[in-house]
């Protein structure tokens, strides 16, 4: 074969007898002006030619110098010792053949011989024939008495193809790689049109990346053709052992080639069936969304379309209402979304866990509303028949009533407070009583029940109204003491257990204030109020506010938070003596559960500090607070910080609840529960302290809506901000017990100020190129931790433990607060905000759920940066504005906070500076913009 290089040299390889490779040296002039560079270049390429067996057997060179001197041969033989990378086997020499240089030759070999460094032969060859004896005349061109047909040109233009061909199949297979890199790190949006986007995206990334696969197929297939057209010319015609080689060369080539298309097709395959089912699963997230606020808003109308009616128009056009909600596509379309889901499943969809609960939910929801409307309608179909049939003897009840309730609003409440007042009162009431066998109510009891189904509510009240009246007036009556609140009788008080120790209550009435009658207390206690209509609504309101409105309602609330507050205490007193204690019991040892062993701490986390401090000392405070309810704010504030304890007890519920389900049903819990005559088991009533820790505010809430502009109202206001606060701390160490892969200590960060879960898009100056692109690619969801001194990044993750859900939280980046800016507003997107790092070296876009999280997060993060400022101002601030505007001195953490705060920081710090500033002789007026 013939290698023509850049100096015009001619180099010859073959193949012996044996197998190994033969290079030749033909007659050239100019060899000796070859660079060194040149000549190692062109051997090491040809050296890396033949196969790794035949490498390996050793190259036979042939040095062709019969028309130059002994000069040439020798420094032919001392550059092939000292650049030669291969294995040699045998070194031929066709001698110079003039006789003069053929006699210099033989004496220059026997003299320089070992100059060579050759551990191989070096055979000096006087002729052609001579060559034939070592190398076969067929593995030889003419030149050299051989019969080896060969096209140089050729040879040159399939070395080359085979090499830009090699190359290309490596490339792709790089690009392939790279791609299907990138795609299996991808994570799958959470919206439809990031989805859309992400798998238009995809898609024509690999269509592009599928064409120039199919061009190097066609570039390697053309290739292998050109190389086989030798032998298609003739039948007689077979490739030498380089086409050989050179056509096996390219197969190797098309077949990596192909095993790479198929391995990336199957992988894409995946990848796309997965975002296809991503898109799926989005749309039916999204549709559910809407069908679920139509039920919704469907079964709100529902429960508010009333099963009474006052006559039988009344009720006929309750029934056609009821129709006509039967009637709206909202149930249509929520059965058929769930059929919907229902087919995803069975496509083995890899949401299966995220889409069969919404399924259940729709189908439950439908279901509600089915039998929910099945049952108003028996209902107004009753009272419809009832009303057709006994028009006469129900309007005469219904007058009756109402002039009851005038009776009761017009009995003044000065004039009760005596002994004859009450008895005088007493009588009225009587009275009226009397009149009713002239309106067939002979029974007030009896009519309740014959009628049960069609009386209305003022019907129903009028008859507790007069009953409860009845009851206190007899006490006023007969002595002159605030009586005793009734109270509902608590469920599942334990016959077995002591009951608790009760505070006597203050009878007197407080200094200054006449008692109102307990009567409205007791008939708002026994009433459910939310049922009545408008018109008794509004008789009731007149009666309250005849009686005290200012002492009615938050006296009403108080003693429900004092009722409830009761049992919650009993409730724990039962826990801890029904089911702690009883662990220590040596009776009922053999009944513990082995899982159960020396784990009392866990499944009842710090619940014996909680019932302390509630029985010992928060419980007998709001009692105190029953004659004077505007004081119960105070008693709140006065023991926030005992009320933190129930931020321990929620962080241990998750451990709590694991071992309940590893041990509930062992019969040790049972024979508790039976003992303490519980209708529901221990895991009920170890989330009674999560739910009482929210109803606090609640109550605050009503307390503080019928007392504002009123004593204690600002207390209540800043009690009600603090159990909101302790409820929100409570919520956020759930998230934060919740991380993992965190190497610090997480309570060396301060406090945990917020959580929540955004879009991040990054966009950092430093770094590789693919940052910048997947900040242009799509945005990564992560659940972000805001501390007093970091900012925690988080990648959410959704484990399932005993078939029950339960996030956890990846640890990937955190940021000092110390070296953060922040930018409120992003072009584009009015939900976004930046946080930047370090001058902004690293930029982080961050995209809210909505606006409202937007402002809490940027007033939060703001407040940091504020208390850092303020922690400066009286050591460095002045001087890192007077520096920075001369550009000089800065510190990083300085300017990040001056460049961060922009009108703040001139607002905090230039009151005093700038006028100096701006007035110094010498120095230009200074004009600072918001920017500034």
């Amino acid at each position: 074969h013939f290698l023509t290089c850049s100096s015009g040299i001619r180099v010859i390889q073959c193949i012996g007898k044996d197998g190994a490779p033969i290079i030749t040296f033909p007659e050239y002039s100019g060899f000796g002006d070859l660079l060194d560079e040149d000549f190692q270049n062109v051997v090491t390429y040809l050296t890396s030619i033949p196969s790794l067996d035949a490498a390996s057997i050793g190259f036979v060179i042939i040095i062709d110098r019969r028309r130059d001197k002994w000069s040439s041969v020798k420094a032919s033989l001392t550059r092939i010792a000292g650049a030669f990378p291969g294995n040699l086997q045998l070194v031929l020499v066709l001698r110079p053949s003039r006789f003069f240089q053929r006699a210099v030759a033989d004496i220059g070999m026997k003299l320089h011989r070992d100059d060579f460094k050759m551990k191989v032969p070096i055979v000096m060859l006087n002729s052609l024939s001579d060559l034939h004896g070592y190398v076969d005349k067929g593995q030889l061109t003419c030149e050299l008495g051989g019969n080896l047909e060969y096209c140089h040109s050729q040879w040159i233009h399939h070395r080359t193809a085979i090499e830009n061909f090699a190359v290309t199949v490596k490339t792709t297979a790089q690009m392939l790689q790279k791609f299907g890199t990138d795609l299996s790190e991808t994570e799958l949006p959470n919206d439809v049109q990031y989805t859309k986007d992400l798998l238009t995206t995809h898609t024509e990334k690999h269509d592009k990346l599928k064409d120039e696969l199919k061009l190097a197929v066609q570039q390697g297939t053309t290739l292998l053709g050109c190389i086989k057209e030798q032998a298609a010319k003739s039948e007689n015609h077979k490739l030498n052992p380089d086409e050989m080689e050179n056509q096996t060369t390219v197969e190797r080539l098309l077949a990596q080639l192909d095993e790479t298309e198929n391995a990336f097709q199957q992988f894409w395959s995946k990848h796309y069936l997965k975002l296809e089912q991503c898109l799926q699963l989005r749309h039916f997230e999204h549709d559910f969304r809407e069908v679920k606020v139509s039920l919704d808003s469907l079964m709100d109308t529902l429960t508010f379309l009333s099963d009474i009616g006052d006559c039988v128009t009344r009720v006929e056009m309750l029934l056609n209402d009821l129709n006509t909600l039967e009637e709206k596509e909202s149930l249509e379309k929520a059965q058929l979304h769930a059929l919907h889901g229902d087919q995803l499943i069975q496509s083995n969809h890899y949401a299966v866990d995220s889409i069969r609960p919404k399924c259940v939910e729709l189908r439950r929801i439908c279901d509600n509303f089915t039998n929910e409307a099945k049952k108003k309608y028996d209902i107004l179909s009753k009272s419809n028949q009832i009303h057709k049939e006994h028009v006469s003897l129900l309007q005469s009840p219904m007058l009756w009533c109402e002039s009851g309730v005038y009776l009761l609003a017009s009995q003044a409440v000065d004039k009760c407070q005596s002994q004859d007042g009450a008895e005088a009162a007493l009588q009225d009431i009587e009275k009226f009583l009397e009149t009713a066998k002239e309106n067939q109510l002979s029974d007030l009891k009896n009519i309740h029940n014959q009628y049960e189904l069609v009386l209305n509510a003022e019907v129903k009240v009028c008859a507790e109204m007069f009953e409860k009246r009845q009851v206190s007036l007899k006490k006023l009556s007969a002595k002159q003491t605030r009586p005793v609140q009734p109270v509902a009788p608590r469920p599942e008080s334990s016959p077995n257990r002591p009951a608790l120790s009760k505070t006597p209550r203050t009878t007197g009435p407080a200094p200054g204030k006449s008692p109102p009658l307990a009567i409205g207390v007791s008939i708002l206690g026994f009433i459910n109020v939310s049922a009545l209509t408008n018109t008794t609504k509004g008789l009731l309101c007149n009666w309250c506010v005849l009686t005290d409105p200012v002492f009615f309602l938050p006296r009403h609330i108080m003693n429900e938070l004092i009722e409830t507050e009761r049992l919650y205490v009993e409730e724990l007193q039962s826990i801890m003596e029904g089911y702690a204690a009883e662990l220590d019991n040596t009776e009922l040892s053999h009944l513990i559960p082995t899982a159960l062993e020396n784990k009392k701490d866990v499944l009842f986390g710090n619940l014996p500090e909680i019932y302390e401090f509630h029985n010992r000392t928060f419980f007998k405070e709001l009692e105190n607070c029953m004659e004077r309810p505007e004081l119960v704010g105070t008693c709140f504030l006065k023991r926030k910080e005992e009320l933190q304890i129930y931020e321990k007890y929620c962080q241990n519920k998750p451990r709590s609840e694991a071992l309940w389900r590893q041990c509930g049903d062992g019969l040790f819990f049972q024979e508790c529960q039976k003992k303490l005559d519980h209708k529901l088991s221990l895991d009920a009533y170890l989330l009674k302290p999560v739910q009482r820790i929210t109803k606090y505010q609640l109550m605050l809430k009503e307390m503080l809506k019928c007392s504002k502009n009123q004593e204690g109202t600002a207390e209540l206001e800043e009690a009600l901000a603090t159990m909101l606060d302790i409820i929100k701390s409570v919520n956020d160490s759930m998230h934060q017990i919740a991380i993992t892969g965190f190497e610090g200590n997480l309570s060396e960060l301060g406090k945990l100020l917020m959580q929540g879960s955004f879009n991040v898009w990054t966009d950092h100056k430093k770094g590789h190129s693919k940052v910048k692109d997947l900040a242009r690619f799509k945005p990564m969801q992560r659940h972000l931790f805001l501390y007093n001194k970091m900012l925690l990044f988080c990648k959410k993750r959704e484990e399932t433990t005993d078939e029950k859900p339960s996030p956890s939280y990846s640890f990937k980046h955190s940021l000092k607060m110390s070296a953060v800016g922040i930018t409120e507003n992003v072009k584009g997107d009015i939900k976004k905000f930046e946080v930047w790092y370090n001058g902004r070296e690293e930029v982080y876009i961050i995209q809210a759920p909505s606006m409202d999280v937007k402002n809490m997060w940027v007033s939060e993060i703001r407040k940091v940066l504020t208390g850092q400022l303020e922690a400066c101002r009286g050591i460095q601030c002045v001087g890192v504005f007077s520096s920075g505007l001369s550009g000089e001195g800065n510190t990083e953490n300085e300017l990040l906070l001056a460049e961060s705060f922009g009108t703040i920081f001139l607002i905090g710090l230039l009151n005093n500076v700038l006028p100096a500033l701006v007035m110094s002789p010498g120095r230009p007026k200074l004009h600072p913009t918001r920017r500034d």
